[in-house]
């Protein structure tokens, strides 16, 4: 097998981006994985990457992205203040997998506020399994205060309980409504 841009000489290996034949003059980066000096020098890219200017200790303000490092190949991850992506780590991470400070998620990890399917964190947290200071969810496991089908924790509403610190709490925090109709005063 030959180089694709020199048809004379041994190729060396296949580039993970372009997936063409390259020699030894047209290998771009050989570690983890052979890259060619076109698709280096065109900034071939698997998915979508945006990184703002302004950045706040070091952190850009701004980092959306998606898909595969050609060179790793593994996932992209959003580091920043606000990041986005299939996996962001930030102030407040919008992904898949979510780890922030506040996280809206597939799966979420958050300090204040998480969001997400499975939903863990020190604040808020809600999803179809909720674990935090105050937890709402199918599956909820409040350190305070649980919401939810199956509640645990000290203070909870459930399909058959309704504790009245917790009955406290959602009627100055959240809204009567929420309540379910068993935990409703006549």
């Amino acid at each position: 097998m030959n180089c694709f841009l020199h048809e004379r000489a041994a190729a060396v290996g296949i580039c993970a981006v372009c997936q063409k034949a390259v020699c030894r003059d047209c290998v771009g980066r050989d570690a983890p994985r052979i890259v060619c000096r076109t698709c280096i020098e065109q900034r071939r890219v698997h998915g979508f990457e945006y990184r703002s200017a302004a950045s706040i200790g070091g952190w850009p303000l701004i980092h959306i992205c998606r898909g595969v490092d050609p060179v790793t190949m593994r996932p992209r991850v959003a580091r920043g203040i606000i990041a986005i992506g299939n996996i962001a780590v930030g102030g407040v991470a919008i992904a898949g997998l979510a780890l922030g400070v506040i996280s809206l998620g597939g799966a979420s990890v958050g300090l204040a506020l998480a969001l997400g399917g499975p939903a863990a964190g020190l604040g808020i947290s809600a999803g179809g399994a909720a674990i935090g200071s105050v937890a709402l969810g199918g599956l909820a496991i409040g350190f305070q205060y649980a919401l939810g089908g199956g509640a645990f924790g000290p203070a909870i509403i459930d399909g058959q309980h309704c504790d009245p610190a917790a009955v406290d709490f959602v009627r100055q925090w959240l809204s009567e409504r929420m309540l379910p109709p068993h935990c409703r005063l006549p």
